[in-house]
């Protein structure tokens, strides 16, 4: 009877392996989780795939490109910024911010400046918040003010109408 448990316990796995240790193969169920998380990235690259040839091609070549807001509207990414929230943890204040520039070469000098533009709205955004009272709520005219001035001085002149959207503390 001693020699059948020595040769199960020395072809067996031991307890400590299975326990603490990647053993050489997969189990049926990391199979399964494994494949679980490759389904997402799987089904996005098929439906890239069977995209419509339209869909691919991009907006019409005409001139009218749609976007929203209309033609003369410049969109900016979310801005966020840190604030105190309730209880001493931190929140997070989300801000969407365009421009609506109906002069042409201002909108061309804008749209190759988004980047500065996008740098000076999430600084001024990111002093606010600091000086946000715990549990505050944000003064959509003062952040409105402080940003258009921004906008006035990045892109040298006025001209450009700054849009606020949707002003969130989360």
């Amino acid at each position: 009877m001693r020699s059948v448990r020595i040769l199960v316990a020395v072809f067996g796995r031991s307890r400590k392996e299975t326990a603490n240790h990647e053993c050489g193969t997969p189990t049926r169920m990391e199979q399964i989780h494994r494949l679980r998380l490759a389904l997402p990235v799987l089904f996005s690259g098929l439906v890239a795939l069977t995209a419509s040839p339209a869909a691919a091609a991009g907006p019409p070549k005409g001139g009218d490109k749609k976007k929203g807001g209309g033609l003369t509207f410049l969109q900016f990414q979310t801005l966020t910024a840190t604030v105190a929230g309730e209880r001493g943890r931190r929140a997070v204040l989300t801000l969407e911010v365009g421009l609506d520039i109906p002069d042409e070469k201002l909108r061309a000098h804008a749209e190759l400046s988004e980047p500065r533009l996008r740098a000076s709205f999430s600084q001024t955004l990111r002093v606010y918040a600091a000086g946000l009272a715990p549990a505050g709520l944000p003064d959509a005219d003062y952040i409105g003010r402080q940003l258009q001035r921004d906008a006035d001085r990045v892109l040298g002149k006025s001209g450009a109408t700054l849009l606020l959207g949707t002003i969130l503390v989360n």
